[in-house]
C-alpha cells in the first residue's frame, strides 16, 4: 500500500506566500509540508516594494533582523513628465506601525530569509522537486499527490494529507482551477522589458516613474547596489528583438554612459495583470498570493498583498486547528481579504493608465493637470504621504460593531449618543483597522515596539486600568480560553504603581512617548480586543466589554471549552 506522510496544512508552491504562511503556522506550532515543484528558490529579482504592514509581520514572526540587511527604507518616488520635470513625490514619514511605509527589497535574498526561517520549526518542513498533480479531498481532509523525480530519472508519486491545503503556487495556480472559482479582472496588452543590472551605474536611492509619452520607463535603485529599468514596449517590437542586447543598450543609452559596460542579471519581457479570485477557499481547500490576486506592479503591492493574506490566514488556520473554533471562520479570510485586494488591484491599474500615456496631448493634459494641482498643499501632501493608498479596513469578519455589539460587522463611523462618544476628538470607528505599533516600557524591557511586549496572540489593552478591574469573571474566563493576553497601558510616570497594584499575569506596560495616550485620547474606547494579526476586533467602553466579546466570539464561530471539573462542582453548590 503506497505510504501516506501526514501533516495539519499542506501547502503548495514556496513563493513569498507559502513561506510566510508556513512560518506563521510554525510558530504556532502547527505541523507544515510546503511542496514545492522547483529545485530551489527562484533566484532573480522579482517584487520590489515592500511596505511596513508586511515588515510588522517580519516582526512578528521573528525575522527583523535577517531581513533589514536586504532593504532600503523610505524609498522615494517621483513620476516625472518626459521633459524630466516632477509630477509627484511619494516619501511618506510616518511609522504609524512601528517601520518605515516604504522600502525597497531583494526578493530573492528575503524570500530565503523566510525559507531560511523556516528550520526553526521542527514541526515545518519543505520539499522541493515536488509537483503536486492531482488532490483528494474528503470530509476530514486533503491529500495532494506530488510527482517526483529521483537522480536516476525515475518518477514516483507521493502522498501527504493535511487537514487543509493552500494554495501559493502564483497566477497560474492549479488550486484555484480546482476551486472552479472565476478569476476576475483584466489583463492589458501592454508589455514591458525589465532590464536587472549589479553594480548600479546611477547610484539614486530611489524610483523614478517616467511618464514620457515617447516610451514610459522606470528606474528604480534596489538595495546591494541593483539597478532595475523597465521599459514600456511597442506593438510591432517583439520579445526576440526587444531582449537582444545590442536593443537594450539602445533604450539604456538615454540612462547611462555606456550600457555595453553594464552587469546584466537578466532581461525579460512580461505583461502586467489584474486578477482577483471570486472565492478564496471552497472546503479545505484555500489560495492565498497571487493564486488568489494578480498585483500590476505600479504600487509595489504584489509581495506585500501576499504577506497580508498569510498574516490574515495564518492565525485563522492555527484557531481551527486548535479546536477552538469551527471550519466556519476560515470563510471571514476571503470576507475581509477580498475587497482590500481588489482595492489595490485597481488603483494600481488606474495608477499605471497616467503613467502610460503615449498620446501627446493627452500627456500634455495630464501635466498640465498636475501642475495646478502641485498648487494646493493639502493635494501634494496627500499624494506625498501616501494617503491615496486604500488602508485594509474590514467591515465584515471577525468584529463588532462599536456602537451596538452586533456580530461580524463593524460600521466605519460610532454612532452612539452617548456623551463621551458626542464629544470625543473623532467617531471614526477604529474597529477593522491595524492598531498602530509605539514603542513602550515594560517590567523587563524599556523602549520595545508594543508588538514585541504583547506576544503574538490576542490581546485586551485597557488604558489607565487593569483589564481584571474592568471585566467580569465569566468574561475572564472566555479570554483565557482564548489564550488572550492582559494588558494595561499607563503613562510612564504610573508604571512602578500599576506593577504594585495590578495583578501579576496583568502585563503593565508604561506609555513613554505618549502616542498611545493620544490615540485613546481621541477616541471613546478605552478597551481594545486586538487580534493577532493586529487588527481591532472590539473597541468599547469598559461597560461594553462583555457583550462585545461575546459578539467577537460569535463571529470567529468560536468553541466553548468544557468547565473544568472543579466549576461545574461550584456551580452546582451555587445551585
Amino acid at each position: 500500500m503506497e505510504q501516506i506522510q501526514d501533516t495539519e496544512v499542506v501547502i503548495v508552491g514556496a513563493g513569498p506566500a507559502g513561506l510566510m504562511l508556513a512560518n506563521v503556522l510554525g510558530m504556532y506550532g502547527k505541523r507544515v509540508t510546503v511542496l514545492e515543484a522547483m529545485d530551489s528558490l527562484i533566484d532573480y529579482p522579482r517584487g520590489v516594494g515592500l511596505d511596513d504592514e508586511s515588515f510588522r509581520t517580519i516582526q512578528t514572526v521573528g525575522l527583523v533582523d535577517a531581513v533589514r540587511p536586504h532593504t532600503s527604507p523610505q524609498h522615494i518616488m517621483r513620476l516625472v513628465n518626459g521633459a524630466g520635470k516632477v509630477m509627484l513625490v511619494n516619501n511618506p514619514q510616518t511609522e504609524e506601525f512601528g517601520w518605515e511605509r516604504k522600502h525597497s527589497f531583494i526578493q530573492p535574498e528575503v524570500d530565503r530569509v523566510l525559507y531560511e526561517g523556516l528550520s526553526r520549526f521542527g514541526n515545518v518542513e519543505v520539499l522541493f522537486g515536488h509537483r503536486v498533480e492531482e488532490v483528494e479531498e474528503d470530509l476530514g481532509g486533503v491529500t495532494a499527490i506530488a510527482l517526483v523525480t529521483s537522480a536516476d530519472g525515475e518518477v514516483e508519486h507521493r502522498r501527504i494529507r493535511g487537514r487543509f491545503l493552500v494554495g501559493c503556487e502564483g497566477g497560474k495556480s492549479p488550486t484555484r482551477k480546482r476551486l472552479g472559482v472565476t478569476f476576475e479582472g483584466e489583463s492589458p496588452s501592454t508589455r514591458w522589458l525589465v532590464v536587472d543590472v549589479n553594480n548600479d551605474p546611477l547610484g539614486t536611492p530611489n524610483v523614478f516613474l517616467g511618464a514620457d509619452p515617447k516610451r514610459p520607463y522606470v528606474s528604480i535603485g534596489l538595495p546591494h547596489a541593483v539597478r532595475r529599468w523597465e521599459f514600456m514596449l511597442h506593438d510591432d517590437e517583439t520579445e526576440e528583438q526587444v531582449t537582444d542586447p545590442a536593443y537594450v543598450n539602445e533604450l539604456l543609452s538615454e540612462h547611462v554612459p555606456n550600457p555595453a559596460e553594464l552587469d546584466f542579471i537578466r532581461r525579460r519581457v512580461f505583461t502586467h495583470h489584474g486578477r482577483v479570485a471570486s472565492n478564496f477557499r471552497r472546503g479545505r481547500q484555500l489560495i492565498a498570493g497571487d493564486a488568489a490576486h494578480l498585483m500590476p506592479v505600479w504600487m509595489g503591492q504584489g509581495w506585500n498583498s501576499g504577506i497580508r493574506d498569510a498574516t490574515n490566514l495564518g492565525w485563522k488556520l492555527a484557531t481551527v486547528l486548535s479546536g477552538h473554533a469551527s471550519v466556519d471562520l476560515l470563510d471571514t479570510y476571503t470576507t475581509e481579504r477580498k475587497d482590500h485586494a481588489k482595492a489595490m488591484v485597481d488603483l494600481s491599474l488606474t495608477f499605471g493608465k497616467v503613467i502610460k500615456i503615449t498620446n501627446p496631448v493627452a500627456a500634455l493634459a495630464r501635466d498640465a493637470a498636475s501642475s495646478a494641482l502641485n498648487r494646493f498643499p493639502q493635494i501634494k501632501s496627500y499624494f506625498s504621504e501616501m494617503r491615496f493608498k486604500p488602508m485594509p479596513r474590514y467591515t465584515q469578519g471577525v468584529l463588532a460593531d462599536p456602537s451596538d455589539c452586533t456580530s461580524g460587522r463593524a460600521d466605519a463611523t460610532i454612532t452612539s449618543r452617548l456623551i463621551p462618544v458626542r464629544t470625543a476628538n473623532t467617531t471614526v470607528s477604529p474597529v477593522g483597522v491595524q492598531f498602530p505599533q509605539p514603542r513602550v516600557n515594560a517590567a523587563a524591557t524599556s523602549n520595545i515596539l508594543l508588538d514585541d511586549a504583547i506576544g503574538n496572540w490576542w490581546s485586551v489593552i485597557v488604558w489607565g486600568n487593569s483589564p481584571k478591574d474592568v471585566l467580569p469573571r465569566s468574561a475572564l474566563r472566555r479570554l483565557e480560553a482564548l489564550g488572550a493576553q492582559l494588558v494595561a497601558v499607563v503613562p510612564e510616570t504610573q508604571r512602578a504603581w500599576a506593577h504594585q497594584h495590578m495583578d501579576s499575569d496583568v502585563l503593565v506596560l508604561g506609555d513613554h512617548t505618549g502616542r498611545l495616550k493620544k490615540w485613546f485620547d481621541d477616541r471613546p474606547t478605552p478597551l481594545i480586543f486586538l487580534r493577532p494579526d493586529r487588527f481591532v476586533a472590539g473597541a468599547c467602553l469598559t461597560q461594553n466589554a462583555p457583550a462585545t466579546l461575546d459578539a467577537i466570539l460569535a463571529s470567529m464561530s468560536f468553541i466553548e471549552p468544557a468547565p473544568a471539573k472543579d466549576q461545574i462542582e461550584t456551580s452546582s453548590a451555587t445551585a
